[in-house]
């Protein structure tokens, strides 16, 4: 497996990232080493997770893992936000609920750092002042060792960067946002800012919760019961079969699966591969609910698509844009300059 700089760090983490969402959910703590041993097998060295993923069990599964080996060939990431109780504080940003949050999530990970940390969503309630301060703190006391934020909008992210730099604080390194060949929106402001400011992408959800996994094509009129996208519809998740169900879905699937035809490869590691080929991006974050399924995510590693073949990918994928994404504005922006 290849390797990559985060951002405009020294820090070089793996091209794929093995998200721990399904530990501790779909995955047992047996499974869940196995896929652990096999990531590292593979040359894996980044593994994201978050205190709120099955209330801290998957932090649990990988600090038992982390057990008896070599902590420092390994990045370990993950995040706080969400509601870790019923209590007041149990939620958020704040200095109280951040703080409470590393303690705990140290303690599940059985280390005495963190090598990425990051606000896994903005929180309209709390001053960013007291969230970017107390990060610092983090840093400063070598409990962390990188912070970053996942799910900012492109404002929100400029502002935060902004204070830090205006304060003389430590820095978001990476973004985690939702990316995609079904989700590109990311691409408007989101993606341009990173590069601008040097910060790393770590895309999560690059199979788009199954859609480019090559279990779906035109001719069906629901969902496998047994899929991501069945319990979506049930659940009322945004990778449901009501919100995908359309032309420009199946548009994009038609065009996958001839050029994972071609390639010789998976649908869905030609999905994950066509991250990698985007300047901006890191590391996808591959999450699986079976061995097989990551089996197969990680042949997306040592090979990239064509030229070619990535610019029908992007023309098939392109969403209409207006002012001020259009190519009339940037004309508009160049002539001014002129």
């Amino acid at each position: 497996m290849r390797y990559r700089f985060m951002g405009k760090t020294g820090l070089k983490v793996s091209e794929l990232c093995l998200g721990a969402m399904t530990f501790g959910r779909e995955m047992d703590t047996g499974e869940s080493h196995r896929m652990l041993d096999r990531f590292v097998e593979a040359g894996g060295n980044f593994i994201d997770t978050a205190d709120v993923y099955t209330q801290g069990a998957s932090e649990e599964i990988v600090g038992s893992w982390l057990r008896g080996k070599n902590r420092h060939d390994y990045i370990i990431a993950t995040k706080v936000r969400f509601a870790m109780g019923g209590g007041q504080n149990d939620l958020g940003l704040s200095r109280k609920h951040i703080l409470d949050g590393i303690e705990a999530s140290l303690r599940r990970l059985g280390t005495e750092y963190i090598d990425l940390y990051q606000v896994h969503a903005w929180d309209p309630v709390v001053p960013l002042e007291e969230t970017l301060s107390t990060l610092n703190d983090l840093v400063r006391r070598g409990l962390v060792r990188y912070i970053g934020a996942s799910n900012f909008r492109a404002w929100q992210l400029q502002k935060a960067v902004h204070i830090s730099r205006h304060n003389g604080w430590e820095a978001f390194t990476c973004l985690q946002p939702q990316y995609n060949l079904l989700s590109r929106a990311t691409e408007y402001e989101l993606l341009p800012l990173c590069e601008a400011e040097g910060l790393g992408v770590i895309p999560w959800s690059p199979l788009r919760g199954g859609w480019l996994s090559g279990k779906f094509h035109r001719d069906m009129s629901a969902p496998p019961e047994d899929t991501r996208v069945a319990a979506a519809e049930k659940h009322g998740w945004g990778e449901n079969w009501t919100n995908y169900n359309n032309e420009y879905t199946w548009r994009v699937l038609d065009a996958l699966y001839a050029v994972a035809k071609e390639a010789e490869k998976t649908p869905a590691q030609v999905a994950i591969n066509w991250l990698l080929s985007r300047s901006a991006v890191t590391a996808p974050i591959i999450g699986a609910r079976t061995m097989a399924q990551f089996t197969d995510n990680l042949g997306t590693a040592d090979w990239s698509l064509s030229a070619e073949q990535v610019s029908r990918l992007d023309r098939v994928s392109a969403l209409p844009v207006t002012y001020p994404y259009d190519d009339a504005a940037e004309r508009q922006q160049r002539a001014g300059r002129d």
